[in-house]
């Protein structure tokens, strides 16, 4: 008797699935992975949790063949009245190499802050260790803007085996005035930011709740490296602007100094938020610099 065309079709099945070595049954006693806590996607990007009591949205970026698996991490943390957004002119070029994650930190964006988060930068970058053990990173190239760049020099200070290297920009070393926040974004931004751009960090400001923008203030307003810096190991790039309202050149050159590992870069702006106003020529010497100090895997 001759099978039918139904049992042709199973014997040809079991027989490719044979010949290319694909496991019909996989034991129950056989681990195929470590567990990590599984992401939540939302909105094109990703919740996690890391605290019992705190949640992390984050969007992960890679643009390089489908097929790698291995690409170096890069985690970006942003600066005060923003979000993990404002790196979006960085993803073009950096995605091609590195695999990216841009969290919005507590309290801005999509990652609300519990009611009894500690707003220090130790809890921070605390914070941003948990982070990395959501998504499960051993350690991470990581680069810091604005008040993100506070942030990632404690880190790299507090978890050297963690930070393969480290790129500050615009990251204030000292006490920020309060009023800081209020001024324009020219400031911020510089004079060649267009009505659009303006707007929409105005936008991100607005967005930012009133309690983040009046617990953060003590931080700001008491922010001292002295101690940290000197305890960074990782190879360190600062990046600054000639004309930023934020800090002259010569005081960033006075705490780059102290960082024992690191170079400073001058770029040609009266923005003092480089990583978006000058974008495109901070990856080209990011690049270059990560290039230099190439981690293994």
């Amino acid at each position: 008797m001759r099978p039918s065309p139904k049992q042709n079709r199973r014997a040809f099945l079991k027989l490719s699935l044979a010949s290319a070595s694909v496991p019909l049954i996989v034991p129950a006693s056989v681990s195929l992975a470590v567990a990590q806590p599984k992401p939540n996607h939302s909105g094109g990007g990703a919740i996690v949790p890391v605290a019992p009591d705190l949640q992390m949205f984050y969007r992960e970026d890679w643009l390089g063949s489908p097929w790698v698996e291995s690409a170096e991490p890069v985690v970006f943390l942003h600066g005060n009245l923003e979000t993990g957004e404002i790196w979006y002119g960085w993803v073009p070029r950096m995605a091609q190499q590195f695999r990216l994650f841009r969290p919005d930190l507590p309290g801005y964006g999509r990652s609300p802050a519990p009611a009894n988060f500690e707003w220090s930068l130790a809890n921070f970058a605390k914070v941003v260790a948990s982070f990395l053990d959501a998504i499960g990173l051993v350690s991470a190239h990581i680069i810091g803007a604005k008040t993100g760049g506070a942030i990632a020099m404690q880190f790299a200070a507090t978890y050297p085996q963690r930070t393969r290297t480290l790129v500050v920009a615009s990251g204030p070393f000292g006490r920020v005035d309060p009023q800081f926040e209020n001024s324009s974004q020219k400031v911020r931004l510089g004079s060649a930011a267009t009505k659009e751009e303006i707007a929409y960090f105005d936008r991100l400001r607005n967005e930012t709740s009133p309690n983040t923008r009046r617990a953060i203030q003590p931080l700001l307003s008491t922010l001292n490296l002295d101690d940290v810096l000197p305890r960074i190991t990782a190879r360190t790039l600062v990046i600054t602007s000639d004309r930023s309202a934020l800090q002259s050149v010569e005081t960033v050159l006075r705490y780059q100094s102290k960082i024992p590992n690191s170079r400073l870069l001058v770029l040609t702006s009266d923005a003092y938020h480089v990583a978006v106003a000058n974008a495109d020529e901070c990856v080209t010497n990011v690049l270059a610099f990560m290039k230099e100090t190439k981690s293994p895997e």
